[in-house]
């Protein structure tokens, strides 16, 4: 399979910064593609670098296994700036600008505003807009022409939870399609609802690259409570399969033996007439992750 994109040793520095340093990426069709890092760590320079904003100072990249450039940007939807529209026309009116530059025709218009859930407000003035609705329309604006790769750079900045929660589940809605979205974000959470694959940047470095499921995974340590926490600690203690029991005012929190899961636990105490009152698996996640590769890199 030719991956979406191919990023070898690409950097960027301007005089004495360093925004980027030799970066390498392979991101392949159909994946959701995060790239992290805290501000200043070279996202949004990477993005410009990919989509010919961006002149880089050294390596190189391929998409779709080496076409010319001026094609490849024609099969690329990106958002790298703040959505930027005439505030006086409507919705419809600033596509069929954004379709007239792109050359692909209005026939999408209302296709587009329905996928972006604006085609009720589509005769309204963009003036009119929330942020939410405004960010909408700029995903819209960059699936006109019906392009199998999407790039957004932090797509959710600046927006109320509201929003913020409409352009996820637009973003997830939009990877059902098969697209390639490469996204460029500071906010874990959103991350690790949309997206399948991630990197990290840090000064411009890569410093870690991965799978976010692999960082969602269970660990063993389990919270139990019931309506006697001390009867339900003594069995517990007895159990093979826990490896250390810590306890607070209402809960116990137990370690689990390599192999042992949450449903055992539930097993063991219904078999020992134990109800319990509250059965919690504690998990990985994207935050904890992120900042503990931080912490490793400092």
């Amino acid at each position: 399979m030719i991956n979406t994109i191919e990023i070898t040793g690409l950097s960027k520095n301007y005089g004495k910064i360093v925004a980027v340093s030799d970066l390498n990426l392979s991101i392949s069709e159909g994946q959701v593609y995060g790239i992290l890092g805290p501000n200043g760590s070279g996202k949004t320079t990477t993005l410009g670098m990919i989509l010919d904003v961006v002149a880089p100072s050294g390596g190189s990249y391929s998409w779709f296994g080496g076409i010319p450039n001026v094609k490849a940007r024609k099969q690329i939807g990106a958002i790298l700036e703040t959505p930027c529209f005439l505030p006086y026309l409507s919705a419809v009116q600033n596509l069929k600008i954004v379709a007239h530059i792109k050359e692909s025709g209005n026939n999408r218009i209302d296709v587009v505003l329905k996928q972006v859930g604006l085609f009720d407000r589509k005769d309204d003035k963009f003036k009119t807009y929330s942020l939410g609705m405004k960010q909408r329309l700029s995903i819209g604006a960059a699936l006109l022409s019906n392009p199998p790769v999407l790039i957004l750079d932090e797509p959710t900045n600046g927006l109320d939870p509201q929003g913020i929660a409409e352009v996820r589940e637009l973003i997830s809605e939009i990877a059902t399609q098969g697209k390639t979205i490469i996204m460029a974000s500071h906010l874990l959470d959103e991350v690790q609802k949309v997206c399948t694959h991630f990197c990290i940047l840090k000064h411009g470095v890569k410093i870690h690259e991965g799978l976010v499921s692999d960082t969602q995974g269970e660990i063993n340590k389990v919270e139990v409570s019931c309506e006697n926490n001390e009867l339900l600690k003594s069995k517990l203690e007895l159990f093979e399969g826990v490896k250390h029991i810590t306890q607070s005012s209402n809960s116990l929190f137990l370690v689990l033996v390599d192999g042992f899961t949450a449903l055992d636990i539930n097993k063991f105490c219904f078999e020992n007439n134990l109800v319990l009152k509250k059965l919690i698996t504690q998990t990985n996640s994207l935050e904890k992750e992120f900042l503990k590769i931080l912490d490793n890199h400092d």
